[in-house]
Parts: C-alpha cells; sequence; structure tokens
C-alpha cells in the first residue's frame, strides 16, 4: 500500500480536504514547474528553443502512460467538453439509431447528443439510475433491451460523478461491440487512480482532463482515439494538424494533409507550455506510484470512512459496486441544511453532489483525515 504522501503537498495539518474529486491540490513540484514555465513566458527571449514542442510530446507520453495508449493516438485537448465536440464530429449517429447515456450524468457526454439528436435523426436513450447502485447491470439491460431501436454509440462516464458508482468497461464494451455500437468514455473521474488499458478494452473514444486525480492544473485534458476513426476532420484546423505547414520555410502551406494519427485533433494553440509542463509533472508523478498500491491506499482510506459513518443515518453504495477513491453518502431524510459549509467552518472539506456529499480522498490523506472527518460530520449531524 502507498504511503500517504502528504509530504509532496502544500497542506497544513488541520487541513481534512476530501475533494480531489472537485479539484486536487497541485503536489509542490507541479507548482514550482508552473513558476518555472510562467518564468519564461515573462521573459520569452530566455525560452530554450524548442521547450513548448518538447513539453506537448511529455505530456503527451504521460497521458498515453496512464491509459496505456500509443503516443500518437492521444491528442492535446482542452477539456471533456472538447473531446465530446471532437467525437460528434468525428462520429454521427445513424438515423433512427439510439445513443445511451446515464441519467443525471455530467453534462458533458450529454449535451452533444441531445444538442444533435434532432437534426440528425437519433434518439437519446437514458438509462435510469439502479435503485441497487449497480450501473453496469443497468448499462447491459439498456443495451440488449427487446424491441428498442438499433444502438450506435454509448457515451458514458466510467465513474458516476455523483453517487460514486462505477461502470465496468471490460463488461461493456464487449456487449457494445456484439451489437455493432461504440464507446466513448470520459474517464474524469478514474484516470489517475484505476488503471485503464485502451488496448484491451477497445474504446472508440476515451478522454480526461487533468485538473482532478492527476493533480494536475485546469485547462489541460487528453483525448483517446482508436485508429479506425483517426481519419476523420478534427474540430479546429491547425498548422501542428497537418503535414508541412512551418513558419520557419517556404512555401508556408508546403503540404496541408492532415497528419496520419490522433495528433491531427490536438486543439489549436497547443503549445500552453505552462499547464502540459504541469500537467506532465504531475501525470509522471502518480505514474511513478503505480495504480495498485494507490488503489490500496485509497481503498484503506474509503473502507475506513465507510466504517466510521455508519449508524449515522446515512447510506453507501455497496463496496463491490463503488471505485476505491470515492465514497458517496445518501441522506434517506434529505441532507441537513448548509452541512457542507458547516464542515468547512472546520477545515474539513467535501462536495455535494446531487442530494450526495461525496467524500473523495486522495494520496495526501491518511488515517487521521478519516477519523477527523468522522468526528465533524458525527457532530454536525447532531
Amino acid at each position: 500500500m502507498l504511503p500517504s504522501q502528504r509530504a509532496l503537498f502544500d497542506m497544513p495539518r488541520e487541513v481534512c480536504f476530501l475533494n480531489a474529486a472537485s479539484w486536487s491540490p497541485l503536489p509542490l513540484a507541479t507548482q514550482e514547474a508552473g513558476r518555472a514555465a510562467v518564468g519564461y513566458k515573462g521573459q520569452p527571449w530566455t525560452l530554450p528553443n524548442g521547450f513548448a514542442a518538447a513539453q506537448y510530446e511529455r505530456a503527451r507520453k504521460a497521458a498515453a502512460a496512464l491509459i496505456n495508449a500509443d503516443v500518437d493516438d492521444v491528442a492535446l485537448i482542452s477539456s471533456i467538453s472538447y473531446g465530446v465536440a471532437t467525437v460528434g464530429k468525428l462520429f454521427q449517429p445513424k438515423r433512427g439509431s439510439r445513443v445511451l447515456v446515464l441519467q443525471d450524468d455530467h453534462s458533458s457526454p450529454v449535451l452533444e447528443w441531445l444538442t444533435r439528436a434532432d437534426a440528425q435523426g437519433f434518439t437519446v436513450d437514458t438509462v435510469p439510475k439502479p435503485i441497487d447502485g449497480d450501473w453496469t447491470g443497468a448499462v447491459l439491460d439498456a443495451i440488449a433491451r427487446p424491441g428498442a431501436a438499433p444502438l450506435s454509440l454509448a457515451s458514458i462516464s466510467s465513474i458516476h460523478w455523483s453517487d460514486g458508482a462505477m461502470i465496468d468497461l471490460e463488461k461493456v464494451a464487449p456487449a457494445l461491440r456484439a451489437v455493432g455500437a461504440a464507446l466513448m468514455v470520459d474517464a474524469t473521474q478514474s484516470v489517475g487512480v484505476i488503471a485503464h488499458d485502451v488496448k484491451r478494452i477497445d474504446p472508440d473514444f476515451l478522454m480526461f482532463p487533468t485538473y482532478k486525480w492527476t493533480l494536475g492544473p485546469y485547462g489541460r485534458a487528453f483525448l483517446y482515439v482508436a485508429r479506425r476513426h483517426q481519419s476523420g476532420l478534427p474540430l479546429e484546423q491547425t498548422s501542428a494538424g497537418r503535414r508541412a505547414v512551418a513558419a520557419e520555410r517556404e512555401p508556408y502551406l508546403n503540404d496541408t494533409r492532415h497528419v496520419d494519427n490522433a495528433r491531427r485533433f490536438d486543439m489549436g494553440e497547443r503549445d500552453h507550455f505552462i499547464g502540459l509542463e504541469m500537467a506532465a509533472v504531475s501525470m509522471e508523478l502518480v505514474t511513478s506510484w503505480g495504480s495498485a498500491p494507490l488503489v490500496a491506499r485509497l481503498r484503506h482510506l474509503t473502507d475506513r470512512l465507510d466504517e466510521g459513518l455508519r449508524n449515522t443515518g446515512v447510506t453507501t453504495v455497496a463496496r463491490e459496486l463503488r471505485p476505491p477513491h470515492i465514497l458517496s453518502l445518501r441522506f434517506p431524510q434529505g441532507v441537513p441544511a448548509s452541512l457542507p459549509e458547516r464542515l468547512a467552518a472546520e477545515n474539513v472539506h467535501a462536495a455535494l453532489r446531487l442530494g450526495r456529499l461525496r467524500l473523495s480522498p486522495h494520496a495526501y490523506n491518511d488515517d487521521e483525515d478519516v477519523d477527523r472527518f468522522v468526528e465533524v460530520f458525527k457532530r454536525a449531524m447532531a
């Protein structure tokens, strides 16, 4: 089990931060990398030749390592919504077909298809929230529903952002392939903790940002595109996505054909070397810990939380259905007024999401944080 990494963060002992699923703190090394990169922008004449290019390649490599992808299959993007918009341009569901989404899933993997449905002649089929918390079973039932329209795409999160229940992609992906449907995964709440292998799961698209579980900055994200989709048009038309458009030589527009890999889907102004430097440092740190030791640590913490919160009037998703790093508390009698604010007043931080209090520890948390949360929570509930 990975030991607590609190010393790598600017986190005072009196702070109990259980909200990585909203915003993670930046490691000290990431903050320093950001300050150094800002210094280069403050004095751009000191920027080494090739620094920006080296950084976006470093970040691409670090992102690919987290999902076991080939580097050329990963695009540099700004956000999940950017990634889904790219998918919307690459993949058009067939008329008369349906696109699966999850009830109350985060907006990014849902709104794109709601917006396109009428004009493109498909329907958005919402998988209802399962009473038992088993999203995997609910999705599998929706895929195989008798009499339903043909399925074109499942656009789903790997972990539901509010109740913290997992979707088993290794069961869902083959079920979709069996009916000829594609899979787009918003892996925001899993990459950085849970090991992903796009070569084994074989999604059509998978994306994740850096500001949560990979401990990086806001505004940096990555999009995996399976090679069977890499001949499509990108969302933006950029020189970096073409074979030979360069300011250093003539003719400028020497070869405007797109490159033959996922790099064509890179966002404009991808040379954001400040954010990319920070993202790379954080992703490399997370990778160095290894998924299994990190999972063991976070499972220990959420199990300890679950045990400590028994008989406090809240319920949680069954252990076998939830990920190791998120524990969402449901309040059958309703959330007490101002509960997050009362917790924060004692330097205890968690997030209210759709009537649940979501607890999301990371590598900087320890048993003392858990015990403190339980103590303060019980006092607030009383």
